[in-house]
């Protein structure tokens, strides 16, 4: 089973495996489970880092690709598919990132791994 990491639980997977639930500890422990990051993850922490937002994360930005593959994780691009249905979303919640994860998510029926309950609004599926 595929599942796309929200941005939180990617940093926390590599930085801080701590603040993960039992539940999202054990999907990235599992080798059976496919463990997707999405190219907006890449963005998101490479903008939040250029801000001066995200401190922390020099370490990640350094060598994300290398980042993701210790973490037995696949990239997920960004597609025009992913784009339209994002930007078409009606609800009101305005970032960008989540936008575009919860839309990858539906696109490609992949579970969230997120904590952050406002992204139900799209009707995904959340996993913490």
């Amino acid at each position: 089973m595929s599942y796309l990491l929200d941005t939180h639980a990617f940093l926390w997977a590599v930085m801080q495996p701590g603040q993960l639930s039992p539940r999202a500890r054990k999907l990235l422990e599992n080798p059976a489970s496919d463990i997707v990051v999405s190219a907006a993850t890449a963005w998101e922490i490479a903008t939040k880092f250029r801000l001066g937002k995200l401190p922390s994360a020099a370490p990640i930005v350094a060598d994300i690709d290398d980042v993701a593959r210790r973490l037995g994780a696949r990239w997920l691009p960004i597609s025009h598919a992913h784009a339209m249905k994002a930007g078409g979303f009606p609800q009101p919640h305005g970032d960008p990132f989540d936008r575009m994860l919860a839309a990858q998510a539906q696109i490609e029926r992949w579970p969230l791994v997120s904590r952050d309950r406002a992204l139900r609004q799209f009707g995904v599926e959340l996993l913490w």
